[in-house]
């Protein structure tokens, strides 16, 4: 048996769904959908190459409305027309048999205004994320109909035959800027107090949690992702994220996902006087009240064994599931010398990467060891 038994010990969400295993695979964003916005071959062939392994699958992220797409060549489920599409994720991402999770988001002023409709960007109100064109406030009819929509897209991903829905509230997303000081300036229902600021984040959660009644046969999940702070001036800060985890666990939310640049190592930039990290902090708030899981950066089943002992309910890994897509089973057999975790460019075909991410992987700098 693995010295890592940590990692290996089956896992049970309170709703009754039990993982073999406390490792997931982490939401990553392919860029290889077909141009219709459906699931290609490719990413089909690219899950089924990696989720032997793991307990718990999150696919990439997936746009509820056609103006909150994020990322070219990113597969949609904005209407009923892609629910074959998302079936055929759904059977691919369970073909390991572990359970699956739809990652569900709207991108707010960081959607791509080449494939938006009329390059119209929307935001809480209106305030860039960057130099590009100014994204447009949304109004009240319009926040109704996206929160609508996460809850249209929920029941596409229970006809799909997905286990759950995550639902990305981190990376400065729609569900993030509403959240955030510095992105919302509303003064309606919709912003101003931290109590507004809560309400659009909280009224897609209570539209899900409804489609999940509606239409679900069977125990169904759903996590929320976090980034716990923003560098900006007057932005997000841990008492932000403090009162979202707090409303999580009072909405019932099986799991929060915290999202970090470095699970073990991340820390508070704003409170000098904090030595503990970003998941430290989150577990302690957390308090067993609720399942916490986190990614980034952890590549070594020292560094996955490490989290879990920190009090990780689950840790997501990602990158090291892109260069050896047999790093689980690997782990569990002893076999931990053997994992690879630099790409080289005369295999990546044995990877199974879809081309279009192969190119992204190319050019991502430090983000991935890459040999001639």
């Amino acid at each position: 048996m693995s010295k890592f038994n940590n990692l290996f010990e089956p896992f049970t969400f309170n709703k009754g769904i039990t993982l073999k295993n406390r490792v997931v695979m982490s939401p990553m964003t392919t860029w290889s959908s077909n141009d219709d916005y459906t699931i290609s071959d490719e990413e089909v062939a690219y899950y089924k190459k990696r989720v032997n392994g793991v307990g718990l699958v999150i696919t990439g992220c997936t746009h509820v409305l056609p103006n909150g797409i994020g990322f070219t060549h990113e597969f949609a489920a904005y209407n009923d027309s892609f629910i074959p599409s998302l079936k055929k994720l759904a059977d691919a991402a369970k073909s390991g048999g572990a359970p699956a999770i739809l990652q569900l988001f709207h991108a707010g002023d960081k959607a791509i205004a080449e494939l938006v409709p009329n390059g119209d960007v929307v935001s809480p109100s209106g305030v860039a994320l960057t130099e590009a064109v100014p994204p447009r406030e949304l109004t009240h009819e319009e926040i109704l109909e996206i929160i609508h929509a996460f809850g249209e897209a929920t029941r596409r991903a229970i006809e799909a035959g997905f286990d759950g829905v995550e639902l990305h509230g981190a990376h400065g997303f729609l569900l993030q800027s509403f959240l955030s000081p510095f992105f919302n300036k509303r003064q309606d229902e919709w912003g101003g107090s931290l109590e507004k600021r809560l309400s659009f984040p909280l009224a897609v959660i209570r539209e899900v949690k409804k489609a999940i009644e509606r239409y679900s046969t069977k125990p169904f999940i759903l996590g929320y992702r976090i980034s716990p702070e923003e560098h900006q001036q007057d932005a997000l800060r841990m008492k932000d994220t403090y009162a979202l985890i707090d409303k999580l666990i009072e909405e019932n939310v099986d799991y929060v996902h915290g999202s970090l640049v470095q699970a073990l190592r991340s820390k508070p930039k704003y409170n000098q006087d904090n030595k503990k990290t970003y998941l430290e902090l989150i577990v302690e708030h957390a308090n067993n009240r609720i399942f916490v899981i986190a990614a980034g950066s952890l590549e070594s089943p020292e560094d996955v064994s490490e989290s879990m002992e920190k009090g990780l309910s689950l840790a997501v890994i990602g990158r090291v599931l892109i260069s050896d897509p047999e790093w689980v089973e690997k782990v569990q057999q002893g076999r931990e010398a053997e994992i690879q975790n630099v790409i080289k460019s005369s295999n990546f075909r044995d990877l199974v990467l879809p081309a279009k991410l192969w190119g992204v992987i190319q050019n991502a700098g430090p983000w991935f060891k890459v040999e001639q």
